[in-house]
């Protein structure tokens, strides 16, 4: 497999000097997700390489293929020999249980790019009334307090980050505030599935006393994601997208953006966090 960062030698350019030094980069290589009953690829990711089975997990998971950790009775790489040794570590066969008829309709948004017709946020939406329920507003109620120290967790806890400066990451915290897991991906949306499906392998779905990061914006796909496995506060470093904004509303999430120091924005379900004013 390949590493998840490599070396190379790059020129700094500071104040006027020049000098060589040696540099850490992320890897990023192709990950082909394949399903092997049916026989077909179901989607190719730029990605840096390590948790890949819990990334094409969490990936099916989260985009309604399967519904439940045994919907999958085995994960491999490709084993075929006319494939190159080391290409093999970038093909990922997921085998699903006998029997399972998997509806593969929702993978087809992931072609919307080369379709002839058009696409809106309101199909999108349409998409997931479909098969997603709202989110019922339970007794948790999250202390500001708690989201200020998130985004030091998370920093502190990003490795690959901190040796190369370009990877996003996704955590999930408890309700307290406790870090409990973190993935890093050149791709946002292939770190979340990371996360996703490591709980969905682990057995620990729905994560509905859980609070997702990330490090990036809040998209969409970001939003889509977390509704999949339940998540009830979603926060993020940056921005918000309007179509994010319009899911969290929708379907009961709480959706926070600009969390930095002791600050942040609520897009939308702010009866989730204790003490604030609405």
């Amino acid at each position: 497999m390949e590493p998840s960062k490599i070396r190379t030698n790059v020129w700094v350019v500071e104040r006027g000097g020049v000098r060589s030094r040696s540099d850490q980069l992320a890897t990023e290589e192709p990950l082909e997700i394949r399903l092997t009953h049916p026989r077909r690829t179901v989607a190719i990711t730029m990605r840096t390489p390590g948790a890949d089975f819990e990334l094409a997990a969490g990936f099916l998971y989260s985009e309604g293929v399967i519904q439940h950790r045994e919907d999958i009775d085995r994960i491999r790489y490709c084993v075929d020999p006319e494939t190159d040794g080391q290409q093999r570590y970038n093909i990922v066969n997921v085998e699903l249980r006998e029997g399972l008829a998997p509806d593969l309709q929702p993978l087809e948004r992931h072609f919307y790019t080369t379709s002839a017709c058009g696409v809106c946020g309101k199909t999108s939406l349409d998409a997931l009334r479909i098969r997603s329920e709202k989110i019922p507003v339970a007794q948790l109620a999250v202390p500001a307090a708690v989201l200020y120290a998130l985004p030091a967790q998370l920093q502190k806890a990003q490795g690959l980050f901190q040796a190369t400066g370009g990877l996003h990451a996704a955590a999930l915290f408890d309700h307290q505030g406790q870090l409990q897991m973190l993935q890093e991906d050149v791709g946002r949306h292939n770190a979340l599935d990371k996360l996703v499906g490591a709980a969905l392998l682990a057995g620990n779905l729905p994560l509905s006393e859980q609070i997702v990061m990330v490090s990036g914006r809040a998209s969409f796909e970001i939003m889509q994601k977390c509704l999949a496995a339940r998540v009830p506060i979603v926060c993020a470093v940056s921005a918000p997208s309007s179509l994010a904004v319009a899911l969290a509303r929708e379907f009961g999430m709480t959706l926070i953006g600009f969390l930095r120091g002791e600050r942040f924005n609520v897009y939308a379900g702010a009866e989730r966090i204790a003490g604030i004013q609405r």
